[in-house]
Parts: structure tokens; C-alpha cells; sequence
């Protein structure tokens, strides 16, 4: 019989897998996750690949798959190094002849595929690529790649036109696995016992698949997230799935199923419509970075603009990172970051205009601290996200923020602010968002640090202020 691997990167879960389902089918099957060195280090921005959040997310996430794989009769084998060495060791030990895993669309990712990809034909083994955690594979766009359109509203026409999310497939009811697998020469670690966590978000299939029924089916939340989304404070203003999305504990096209189920049982309205809208603009996200490759991550982007702030400095930097710019929106949003691994999306886009726009800091620094810091970082909606904020990605719209504005827009009473950042508390509500209104000695009690310089876009919001 032949014998096969299911090599698991960014697709945890067993449901809807189709790399799984079709190493199952192939033969007897060993499961396979690599520990990579570049995943413990840092970046070319001086953060690290990832932080403690996800690591940790990933860590649980795994510890869930080899429960969920051993009662199909598999073991999954969290390894440590480099999967082209890994692949190798563990195919010709263990007489593989194939090794099956998620297509890759990311520069990096796409470069270690084809090594892991010539490493194994060497060993004359056959590596397989099935679709990623996409609502559609490649060739169902309704368009060429290289025709893919560069503004959303074009793009989410096409697909709603055109294209249905393709239905997912469920797990397998039974595997053959591999009977006591050759692991020498590899190094591996045990993925049984999960890393305990403070943050309110918890790896795993399962967790994962509880969270979608609950914000669906047991809250109904779903009806109204339009009117919630872009709220900043509790559990339900939001679906929170993109920790699962991310790492692939959800599929994509399972979320698109229930939703679509619930239209049809429950009710469907602008909320539903609006969720499935943001599953969309992750699609178009990634269909982005499988167009354009490394363009994506210069400075200049996808439109060439050379005129994008470059300055790297390191105090400036630093102290947005922390949460102590002195802008208290801003800073919030950076601490709760910093403590749980996730910010609203509201969050995200006035930081990093914010990072882009006030402080004039080169973008990609700011980008790479979110894939460091985010226990939902994907690599496609990270990276092209920041390049429109900043310019230059697929909105050729020069805009950025007011923060002040949006502070008061979304945090009117200061809830916000006074709840990750409660030294402000000693100062009266209305002086929180703008606390150099307050006396400077008042001020420099509560330790929090004053700025120095307001915009001029601020005065008309706050104009007692002063510089």
C-alpha cells in the first residue's frame, strides 16, 4: 500500500481540508507540522516573525489537531526545522511516496515550496498543492489572474455575479495512518499538552467551530453586526473568527456555508450581507498578493509612489509599540494589542494612519510589528491593508484619518481609553481623549506622557488645546 503525508501549515482543523482528505485517499498517512528557524527570529524590521500570542495560539491549535487526528488513527508530528529537511527524512524512512499540503501564495512561502518541492523529487517523491482557505480556488474566478481588478468594488462585482463560494467537504470519517513511524534523525516535540492563556482567544477546531455557532445560531449577534463593527469593547460587537481563519482552524468556506444557511432559516439582512462582505475583502486580499508577489511589501507598493515617508526612528517607534505616543486612542488600541494579540478593525486602521500619517514613519515597520504582535495575522490582509493606509495598495485615494475625530466618533464617553489605559482615569472624561488640556502637573501624576504637538486637524475637536 502506498504511503502518504499531510504536511499542515496554516490549515489546523480537519474539516474542509482538502490537503488531508487527499492524502488520506492516497494511502496509509503520516501528519506532519515543521517548527521553522525563520518563525524564531525577527524580520527584516527588527520584529519578531511571531509573537507570543500566536505562538502560543498555534501551539494550542496543534495540540487540538493531534487529538482530533489520532481518534481518525493518525499521528501528527510537530517537528522541528526546515520542512525541505524534514520532508525528506521522514518520506525516505518511512517509504512516502507523496507528500500533500496547502498551495502557497506568499514570495516566502512559494520559494520554501519549490525547495521542499526539489528536495523530494531528488528522493523521487511528488509533493501535491490542493486549493488554500480561499472562498474560491484560482480556477473558478470569474477572470484571468492577471486580470484581477485592482479596486474591491470592481472585484466584489465580479465574484458576486459570477461566482458561488465553493461548498466545503467534511472530515474524513476514518484514516490508515502510518504504524509506528521512523522518526530518527528528526527532531520533534510533543504537541499534547497545550499552552495555558490568559487572552480571550483559545486555538483549536473545536473552540473554533464554537464560536462561529455561537455568534450565528446561539446570540443571532450576526443580525446586527453592521450596526456593531466597528465598536471597540465587548464580545459580540464583532464575530472574532479571524484567529481561526488565519490559522486555518476554520475553513473559510465553512463560515460562508453557515452563513449562508442562516439566511435562509433565520433571517437574512444588511448584517449578514455585511459579514460575508468582509470574507470578500479577505478573498481580495489574497488574490492581491497571488497577482503581484513582493511588490506588495516595498515601500513604493503596488502604485510605485516613491514619495511615502522613510524615516526609521527607533524612540518614535518604540513608543507606539508601548502605547505611550500621548495620543490615548492610539495608545489604547497599542496596549490592548500588546496584552491580548488582537485589535478591532477600527483599531487597526487609525494606528497605523496614525504610525503612517502624524508620526511619518515608514510603513512596513508598522506592518511587520502587526504580524509579530496579531494572533490573526494573515499575511495578505496585514500587508494590504497597511499599503492603502499608506497609499499606496489598491485605494488610490491619498487619505488617512483624523484620530481625533474618529476618538470621538467611536469612544464619545472615553470607555475605551479609560479601560486600557487607566492612569487616565485621574483626569476628568472630557479631558481623556485630549489630556494635555489637563494642568501639567495633574498631568504628570498619572505618568501617562504628554504630546507636544497637535495637529492642526485636531483644534477645531479639542480647541482649548495648545501646543
Amino acid at each position: 500500500m502506498s504511503r502518504a503525508i499531510c504536511w499542515f501549515k496554516n490549515d489546523l482543523r480537519i474539516d474542509d481540508n482538502p490537503a488531508l482528505t487527499s492524502a488520506a485517499r492516497a494511502g496509509a498517512l503520516l501528519a506532519v507540522y515543521c517548527l521553522e528557524a525563520r518563525c524564531a527570529g525577527d524580520s527584516a524590521y527588527g520584529a519578531p516573525r511571531m509573537g507570543a500570542h500566536r505562538r502560543d495560539f498555534i501551539a494550542q491549535a496543534l495540540a487540538a489537531l493531534h487529538e482530533r487526528l489520532a481518534s481518525l488513527g493518525v499521528r501528527l508530528v510537530v517537528a522541528v526545522g526546515e520542512p525541505e529537511d524534514v520532508m525528506v527524512r521522514l518520506a525516505v524512512k518511512n517509504g512516502v511516496d507523496s507528500v500533500w499540503t496547502v498551495a502557497e501564495i506568499a514570495p516566502e512561502e512559494r520559494w520554501q515550496m519549490q525547495r521542499v518541492r526539489d528536495a523530494l523529487a531528488r528522493v523521487d517523491v511528488t509533493l501535491y498543492e490542493t486549493r488554500p482557505n480561499t472562498l474560491h480556488a484560482r480556477d473558478e474566478l470569474p477572470f484571468e489572474l492577471a486580470e484581477m481588478p485592482r479596486v474591491f468594488t470592481r472585484f466584489r462585482r465580479r465574484i458576486e455575479r459570477a461566482a458561488r463560494p465553493a461548498p466545503p467537504i467534511d472530515p474524513p470519517d476514518w484514516c490508515r495512518g502510518i504504524e509506528d513511524p521512523d522518526l530518527s534523525g528528526v527532531a520533534w516535540v510533543d504537541s499534547s499538552d497545550p499552552p495555558a492563556t490568559d487572552v480571550p482567544f483559545v486555538g483549536g477546531e473545536d473552540v473554533a467551530r464554537a464560536r462561529l455557532s455561537h455568534y450565528l445560531w446561539q446570540t443571532r449577534a450576526v443580525t446586527h453586526y453592521k450596526q456593531t463593527r466597528n465598536r471597540l469593547l465587548g464580545e459580540h460587537f464583532s464575530s472574532k473568527l479571524s484567529p481561526w481563519l488565519a490559522s486555518g482552524c476554520l475553513s473559510v468556506r465553512r463560515v460562508a456555508d453557515e452563513l449562508s444557511r442562516f439566511e435562509s432559516s433565520v433571517l437574512a439582512n444588511e448584517s449578514t450581507y455585511w459579514l460575508m462582505l468582509e470574507l470578500r475583502w479577505r478573498e481580495f486580499f489574497y488574490w492581491v498578493l497571488a497577482r503581484h508577489g513582493v511588490r506588495l511589501f516595498a515601500r513604493s507598493g503596488l502604485l510605485d509612489r516613491h514619495d511615502r515617508p522613510d524615516a526609521v526612528d527607533a524612540a518614535v517607534i518604540d513608543a507606539w509599540k508601548a502605547g505611550r505616543t500621548g495620543m490615548p486612542f492610539v495608545d489604547a488600541n497599542m496596549r490592548e494589542l500588546a496584552a491580548t494579540g488582537y485589535m478591532s478593525n477600527r483599531g487597526r486602521q487609525n494606528v497605523a494612519s496614525y504610525f503612517i500619517r502624524d508620526l511619518r514613519q515608514d510603513w512596513r515597520w508598522g506592518a511587520a510589528w502587526f504580524e509579530a504582535q496579531l494572533v490573526d495575522y494573515d499575511v495578505a490582509s496585514n500587508w494590504g491593508n497597511w499599503a492603502n493606509i499608506a497609499g499606496v495598495g489598491t485605494d488610490k485615494r491619498d487619505e488617512g484619518f483624523n484620530v481625533m475625530s474618529q476618538a470621538l466618533h467611536y469612544d464619545g464617553e472615553a470607555e475605551y481609553v479609560s479601560y486600557w489605559i487607566p492612569e487616565l482615569r485621574a483626569l476628568p472624561r472630557k479631558q481623556r481623549h485630549a489630556p494635555w488640556l489637563a494642568e501639567a502637573d495633574q498631568l504628570a501624576d498619572t505618568g501617562y506622557p504628554r504630546l507636544t504637538t497637535i495637529p492642526p486637524a485636531w483644534r477645531d475637536l479639542v480647541p482649548s488645546a495648545s501646543v
